[in-house]
């Protein structure tokens, strides 16, 4: 089996496959793009596992892998602590790091959504946050009111 760790950036995609020895087989910087992804992958013969943290821009990389048969863990990025707290910070170390760790059993999983609830919970999570915002930009505007003594409504609308 293959292991393969992956630091996903907006625009771009550190890659980084080991042997079960934990050999480099393979490393490369590559754009976002679904044929440079499909032909880096291409080359592996054996079973593949690949990891890659939880960002914000996961959900098209791991339907891609997950259709070309590839195993895929999603890293949660709070608790992968060995990434966080390295000296060295670079994407080729990353991704090797991450690599490492995924041949080692040792990379925490964060939850998978299905991709047919994901724009229901991404919809609820961005209605979250304008919530919080309008309650906000209400509370600081109370708050200068207050100051000058203008009185604020019972009702505490504008």
């Amino acid at each position: 089996m293959y292991y393969s760790g992956i630091d996903l950036h907006k625009d771009m995609s550190f890659i980084t496959t080991i042997s079960p020895s934990g050999q480099i087989l393979k490393q490369s910087k590559l754009p976002n793009t679904q044929i440079a992804i499909q032909n880096y992958f291409s080359v592996f013969n054996d079973r593949h596992r690949a990891v890659v943290e939880s960002t914000s821009n996961w959900y098209w990389l791991v339907d891609l892998l997950n259709s070309c048969n590839i195993d895929v863990v999603l890293a949660h990025a709070k608790y992968l602590k060995a990434i966080s707290y390295a000296k060295v910070k670079t994407d080729k170390v990353d991704s090797h790091t991450l690599a490492q760790l995924l041949r080692m059993n040792l990379i925490p999983p964060a939850h998978q959504i299905s991709p047919q609830n994901r724009g229901m919970r991404d919809m609820m999570r961005t209605r979250l946050s304008l919530v919080r915002k309008k309650t906000s930009c209400l509370n600081s505007i109370h708050r200068l009111m207050e100051k000058f003594n203008i009185l604020v409504p019972d009702n505490r609308k504008l």
